[in-house]
């Protein structure tokens, strides 16, 4: 993982701490699946209701005290693009907050495993899920994360 490891890590246990509804999906739940793989984003699946976006928005303040984080409004991740891409001033990391991807995946439909993170219990996209997500896409780098997801944990779907 390219990304500090840490900074992943401060930022999963505030979301834990201010019980925030989220799934970790992309490289980083490969990484915590126990596939390597170098990555600059954490990539997050959130519930996109009122109360939940201003917990996310809470527990980002909590990690990343010095930053303004207002840009991120529930309205936004119920719109016709719900992807937020939230940038804290730590170089070479972001994160990707979406609730859908299209019709294809929602916050509801990710299948997760629960993971012990930092000492706190993580939803990770399921080797199965990520390979759902990962092997129809036009990027060469998914598509070879689905063939490593798939030969390592049997899965095709």
């Amino acid at each position: 993982m390219r990304v500090n490891g840490d900074i992943v890590i401060q930022v999963l246990q505030a979301l834990h701490r201010f019980g925030v509804r989220y799934k970790v999906v992309g490289a980083v739940a490969l990484n915590l699946q126990g596939l390597a793989r170098a990555t600059e984003v954490l990539d997050l699946f959130v519930a996109d209701d009122d109360a939940n976006v201003l917990r996310l928005r809470a527990a980002l303040q909590s990690v990343f005290a010095d930053d303004s984080i207002e840009e991120i409004q529930a309205s936004d991740l119920r719109g016709d693009y719900p992807a937020i891409q939230y940038v804290p001033p730590v170089e070479g990391f972001h994160i990707d907050l979406m609730t859908r991807l299209g019709v294809a995946f929602d916050y509801a439909s990710i299948e997760a495993d629960t993971l012990d993170v930092g000492g706190v219990p993580v939803l990770v996209a399921s080797p199965r899920m990520l390979h759902r997500m990962k092997r129809g896409t036009v990027r060469p780098q998914d598509r070879a994360d689905a063939a490593r997801l798939a030969a390592k944990f049997e899965v095709d779907d």
